[in-house]
């Protein structure tokens, strides 16, 4: 049986390992973060760096044949460093700036995303390469991560970022942090018939599929 860690700062990235268990039950997913350290949003990315790659490493040594980073933070600031560090393939996540600029019918879509990857060279690289003709707006989301992981989601702090993204004209909203996956219902709802939200699970479980394709066309 195949073996696929799955990493992040908390318990974002468990919502994308529930999700590889329900498009591939052949496998099993080892599930790990660093409660410990986050969120990872506010830290200096050297920082991060330290805390990460000695988890990575333990999930390689517990037999993880792929590791999925279900990190924005940690993808857009360190996927080329882990990849030269770590022994196994790495899917990483980003957000989906691409694709929601296919999307929009307006030209203006948002990013909620943390401190740290906005400010990573990775995002500024996908603004400049798909969203030169459209507007993108970057909401203040610095608390969301904290307070999913504590359980103390405030509805109406999210109600007046959401109305206010709608308001600015934005038709597609960027879940840029897997934490922001447990309360995507809720943007949902609050963002019905103004934007569409999306956000990265389905890209990797395909990224995975054909990684895990590759590998075992290798082996054959």
């Amino acid at each position: 049986m195949i073996k696929i860690g799955v990493f992040d700062s908390g318990i974002g990235g468990l919502s994308v390992a529930k999700a590889i268990e329900r498009s591939l039950p052949g496998v099993e997913v080892v599930f790990r973060n660093d409660h410990e350290h986050m969120p990872y949003g506010d830290k200096p990315p050297a920082v991060v760096l330290g805390y990460v790659v000695p988890i990575l490493q333990m999930l390689v040594d517990q037999g993880c044949s792929v590791i999925v980073i279900a990190c924005n933070t940690v993808t857009t600031h360190h996927i080329a460093t882990l990849r030269r560090r770590i022994s196994v393939p790495l899917v990483g996540i980003e957000p989906m700036v691409k694709p929601a600029v296919q999307h929009t019918e307006i030209g203006i879509i948002a990013v909620c995303a943390t401190p740290a990857t906005l400010a990573s060279k990775r995002y500024a690289w996908l603004k400049e390469a798909y969203a030169g003709e459209t507007r993108v707006i970057e909401p203040d989301c610095s608390r969301w991560a904290y307070m999913i992981e504590h359980d103390a989601v405030n509805e109406a702090m999210i109600k007046r970022q959401v109305d206010a993204m709608c308001t600015a004209g934005v038709d597609v909203i960027v879940l840029g942090c897997t934490h922001y996956h447990w309360i995507e219902d809720l943007i949902r709802k609050l963002a019905a018939g103004r934007a569409i939200v999306i956000q990265p699970e389905e890209a990797v479980i395909s990224r995975l599929k054909a990684v895990i394709t590759k590998a075992n066309e290798r082996q054959s």
